[in-house]
């Protein structure tokens, strides 16, 4: 409660929003949706895309329509490898809650499988239609070599380390004994956390270091 004042009366009001919607869809969740095949996944899903916007509501950023695509693609892609995961636990275990009893492992995979796709081909559309321009000494003298190399794209070299954190991340919920949320299995596996803090330096080297 202490939060939700502060936050209104001190951040931008969108924020107070994104934060009262949050609250309301984990009490939600809770109370039903936990049990509810296909909206738990979803109201997950939506746990992690709010959490954005509300970063988006502090700092005044604009979020373009193919950031919002990878956004909403990767959201569902961790939410149902979740599921995958805490459903090969129960399997060794040999127990089950409710909510995974309404989901086969073929069903939990296909899922993953589509989400996986669309999260980082998503990134990929972002990185052709939203890299800045770049205009550094030495990206124009590389223009002139090469009419090949004229395009703003650099941030498609971040793909292949989008295209491998995914791997990674399938990898260790299909091993069956990573089912924390996300950002303890990142912290927590050193070469997801290299992908990612190479991921991360380069965007930002290309959003802020090679073009002014």
């Amino acid at each position: 409660m202490t939060g939700l004042l502060l936050s209104y009366a001190t951040l931008p009001f969108f924020f107070f929003l994104s934060l009262l919607a949050y609250l309301g869809i984990q009490v939600l969740y809770n109370l039903f949706l936990k049990s509810a095949v296909i909206l738990d996944i979803l109201t997950i899903a939506i746990g992690f895309f709010l959490r954005v916007y509300a970063g988006a509501f502090i700092i005044n950023a604009h979020l373009s329509v193919w950031f919002l695509l990878c956004l909403i693609s990767a959201a569902l892609f961790l939410a149902a490898a979740k599921r995958r995961a805490e459903l090969a636990v129960v399997e060794q275990a040999g127990s089950t809650r409710k909510t995974l009893s309404l989901y086969t492992a073929p069903l939990l995979d296909s899922y993953v499988a589509m989400f996986a796709t669309s999260a980082w081909l998503s990134w990929a559309l972002f990185t052709f239609f939203e890299s800045p321009p770049l205009t550094t000494s030495t990206w124009l003298f590389l223009a002139e070599i090469s009419k090949a190399i004229t395009i703003n794209k650099l941030l498609m070299l971040t793909i292949p380390f989008s295209i491998f954190g995914v791997m990674r991340y399938l990898r260790l919920i299909y091993e069956g004994s990573r089912t924390e949320s996300p950002e303890k299995v990142l912290l927590s596996d050193f070469p997801l956390l290299t992908s990612f803090s190479l991921w991360a330096i380069l965007v930002v080297g290309i959003l802020y270091g090679f073009h002014y």
